[in-house]
């Protein structure tokens, strides 16, 4: 198992799904960890099921707000005095509407929530990263990086956007020692795609899980162990690179949507 002690670790959206998953598997491999979401109860359970209060930071925050992301980074600056991993995992989804009916405050709240929000902050992680001449950063992206039918216009077009901010950062930043590379998931069993509500749009995801390959839903653990693989020397090699991990959704092409 790779170990992570002496490294520290950015983890945004880490109060529940996936964030939480990559909480837990980052402390369990010794990295000290910075876990950032909108809601500091959430993250306190994140940390406290990770059983990681003694190498945690929880910090409440809101990606899209430049100023929260420059106090938070300075934050993690000033209690551990670098960032080796940024894992740009904050995201949100839209309602499914079809593009003639989405508003405009729903579309800029997605874009700058999945899309604004990673790139502020590797914006402000990236120089301390340059300092070391070394770091790695992973965004979680989604199969809507790839395809249509995963959201609505809004998701699907936030996470191309997702996967374009990966591939001019590993350009600009690769030979100087900063990898980067992204995730992209199917249907993962996490809050955000299994919510209590849901709207008017919402695809049966049940029947679309059913038709993929995998037959099940995807764990939060298994992106977290994927993260840690892709933030790890094991993977030096590894630059601009997009990991699907969707049972299969994608090779089949059967959406149930």
């Amino acid at each position: 198992m790779n170990d992570f002690s002496g490294k520290v670790v950015v983890i945004t959206g880490a109060g529940s799904g996936m964030g939480r998953s990559m909480v837990a598997e980052f402390v369990s491999r010794g990295a000290k960890v910075a876990a950032l979401g909108r809601t500091l109860s959430k993250l306190n359970d994140s940390v406290d099921i990770a059983g990681g209060r003694s190498s945690c930071l929880a910090i409440e925050m809101n990606v899209s707000d430049e100023p929260h992301v420059v106090q938070v980074i300075n934050r993690v600056i000033e209690v551990w005095g670098q960032i080796d991993i940024l894992i740009n995992n904050a995201g949100i989804l839209d309602t499914y509407a079809p593009a003639h009916e989405v508003s405009l405050a729903e579309w800029e709240e997605v874009i700058s929530t999945n899309l604004t929000g990673p790139f502020l902050m590797s914006k402000y992680a990236i120089p301390h990263m340059l300092k070391a001449g070394q770091g790695a950063i992973i965004n979680i992206a989604s199969i809507s990086s790839i395809s249509a039918a995963g959201g609505g216009s809004a998701y699907t077009a936030s996470k191309h956007g997702v996967q374009g901010l990966m591939k001019q950062l590993c350009f600009e930043y690769g030979q100087q020692g900063i990898r980067v590379n992204e995730i992209c998931p199917g249907a993962t069993a996490t809050p955000m795609a299994m919510p209590q509500t849901k709207s008017a749009h919402s695809p049966d995801m049940e029947a679309a899980v059913a038709a993929v390959p995998a037959r099940r839903w995807c764990d939060p653990s298994e992106i977290a162990k994927l993260a840690a693989f892709l933030a790890s020397d094991d993977a030096s090699y590894i630059h601009g690179s997009s990991y699907v991990i969707d049972g299969g959704w994608l090779t089949a092409a059967r959406d149930a949507f």
